[in-house]
């Protein structure tokens, strides 16, 4: 089961160019699966039929891993109640099913989609969550003196919130997508696609100084990558490392709140549409496909127009 798989995980990488972070949670539920089956003496994908998916799904909806006692999720409920899988968790683990089965049957490698009569279930739409002005303020306020060495976090929070970044894009920015004098950045998101992306004022006058007097004494001459950005040992970061950087400085920035990868992003999208930008450009900008997931804002907007209207209005 495990060739099958891994098959699968090289047309991921090469022919859809999938994120690694898709890519590896679409791996771990494939193996998580193939251990199941195991279990059931299910030796091979042919084996395996429509009844085996739906008792897995269920097991896993009924048995998934309790999150830390510390999270919000967990506050509040006894520690003898079991952990139910969030729908989010379950729409995953049947997107990489039937993405699965599609591929296989494609190749040819299975005769059959048993797969294909799985039903995703329904999304809840979450606002996404964004810093007000003032804390985006606060945490872009430079900090003096900054030695060399820590030029690369005002850099790199500068450039996230000035451009809309994904966080993979931004760990994975080389030196050869800037276009600093013409003022924009060529960036590669989902599914290798190309945008280009204008950037700020100060976030150039960041990169710059960053890389004048901050990455020039980081790079290991021979050994760094082309990345721009760089840690400490001049190697490119780590997702978890680079996401650690940031809540670091956000929470040096006195911002206490629950801090998601996302966030900046999100702000960057949200106080463009609250200054009037057209929701197309910002379509465009964060490199989404369909301006239904851009639409996600125009709630967090009318949450802020609604907010302004009963603070002002005299009737309200």
């Amino acid at each position: 089961m495990q060739a099958l798989i891994e098959e699968f995980g090289q047309y991921l990488r090469h022919e859809r160019g999938q994120s690694e972070h898709t890519q590896k949670a679409y791996s771990t539920i494939l193996n998580r699966f193939s251990d199941w089956a195991a279990e059931k003496r299910l030796s091979h994908w042919n084996d395996v039929e429509l009844q085996h998916l739906l008792d897995y799904l269920s097991h896993r909806r009924d048995n998934a891993e309790p999150p830390p006692d510390d999270t919000p999720k967990n506050r509040g409920r006894p520690s003898s109640e079991p952990a139910k899988l969030s729908t989010e968790s379950l729409y995953l683990e049947i997107a990489a099913l039937k993405a699965f089965y599609r591929f296989c049957v494609q190749e040819q490698f299975l005769p059959a989609n048993v797969a294909e009569n799985l039903t995703l279930p329904r999304r809840w739409k979450r606002l996404p969550k964004a810093l007000t002005n003032a804390e985006i303020e606060r945490l872009l306020r430079p900090t003096a003196p900054v030695p060399p060495s820590r030029l690369c976090g005002p850099a790199m929070l500068e450039l996230c919130y000035a451009s809309g970044l994904r966080l993979a894009e931004l760990r994975g920015l080389r030196l050869e997508q800037l276009r600093l004098d013409a003022g924009f950045i060529q960036v590669i998101g989902k599914g290798n696609k190309e945008r280009v992306v204008p950037v700020g004022r100060r976030a150039v006058e960041a990169i710059e100084r960053y890389e004048q007097f901050g990455r020039n004494k980081l790079a290991k001459p021979g050994k760094s990558p082309s990345t721009l950005f760089l840690t400490s040992r001049g190697t490119a970061f780590a997702a978890g490392t680079l996401w650690g950087r940031i809540k670091k400085r956000c929470a040096l920035a006195g911002i206490d709140r629950n801090i998601t990868p996302h966030m900046l992003r999100h702000s960057f999208a949200t106080h463009l549409l609250e200054h009037g930008a057209d929701l197309r450009v910002i379509q465009e900008l964060l490199g989404h496909s369909s301006i239904a997931t851009t639409e996600v804002y125009t709630h967090v907007a009318g949450n802020r127009l609604k907010a302004i209207h009963q603070q002002y209005h005299p009737r309200s």
